[in-house]
This record gives structure tokens, C-alpha cells and sequence, in this order.
């Protein structure tokens, strides 16, 4: 019966990520598949693959972490991309454009801005939404 349970909202998160999300869902099946040798697991629903880039990525049902990071650190990329995994839930089609588009462009002048400022790669406002939603989805271990 618990199985059950925790199976039933995995099944409408993969369902509403194949449907609602499934722009973002089939890039993600895109660099899933380029990276198919890589280590894979489930992840509170979504598909987890350790890959040989040093950030994380989230597209739709896939998130990947580096796969050369401690497991403290591969656990807090993890988090933080399902928290992006679950933007993707709210903003469907518009995701790519709303979060993701914004979310790059920050991961492309971070750098810069870092050199000039003392911030947070997660002080912008979707990363530390992303970090917001995804450790509250975690700690309820809904999957």
C-alpha cells in the first residue's frame, strides 16, 4: 500500500513532464541520450545522470549533476535542479523561455558579475526559487 502511494504522484509528475512539459522533456531526453553511457537514477520521479560537466542541468524529467563532486555536493545540484524540474511543471511550454532562457543567461554572466559583486550564484531570484521548491519537495519525500 505505501508503495502505492508514493507511486501514484510519480506517475502524474512523469505524465504531466511528457505532456505539459514536453518541449524542455524532449531536450532533456536529447542530452540524456548523448550522455547514455553515464550513471542514471531515479530521483524523486525525474531521471538523475551524473555527467562530465561541472554544473547541473535540468530539462523537463531530466536533471544532471557532475558526476566528478562529493555526494554532499551531487545531493545539493540534485535538489536545486528538481526545484527547476518543478518550475517546469508550473510553466509548461512557456518554461524554456521564463526560466530557462533567464537561467542560462545568469549562468553565462555570473562570472562577470561575481568579479565585481560578492553574490550568490543562487541570490538570483529563479535559482533561489528553484533551491526554495526544490528542498521543500525533498523534505515532504513525496517520490
Amino acid at each position: 500500500m505505501k508503495n502505492t502511494k508514493k507511486l501514484i504522484p510519480i506517475i502524474i509528475y512523469t505524465v504531466l513532464q511528457c505532456t505539459w512539459g514536453i518541449l524542455q522533456s524532449l531536450a532533456g531526453l536529447l542530452v540524456f541520450l548523448l550522455n547514455i553511457t553515464s550513471s542514471h537514477n531515479l530521483y524523486h520521479g525525474a531521471v538523475r545522470t551524473q555527467w562530465s560537466a561541472k554544473s547541473g542541468l535540468s530539462l523537463g524529467l531530466f536533471i544532471f549533476v557532475p558526476i566528478d563532486c562529493s555526494s554532499e555536493i551531487s545531493e545539493k545540484i540534485s535538489v536545486h535542479e528538481y526545484g527547476h524540474t518543478l518550475q517546469s511543471l508550473l510553466f509548461g511550454p512557456l518554461y524554456l523561455l521564463v526560466i530557462g532562457l533567464p537561467s542560462f543567461i545568469w549562468f553565462l554572466f555570473y562570472p562577470i558579475i561575481k568579479k565585481k559583486k560578492t553574490i550568490s550564484y543562487y541570490d538570483f531570484i529563479i535559482e533561489k526559487w528553484a533551491d526554495v521548491w526544490g528542498e521543500k519537495s525533498v523534505s515532504f519525500n513525496l517520490f
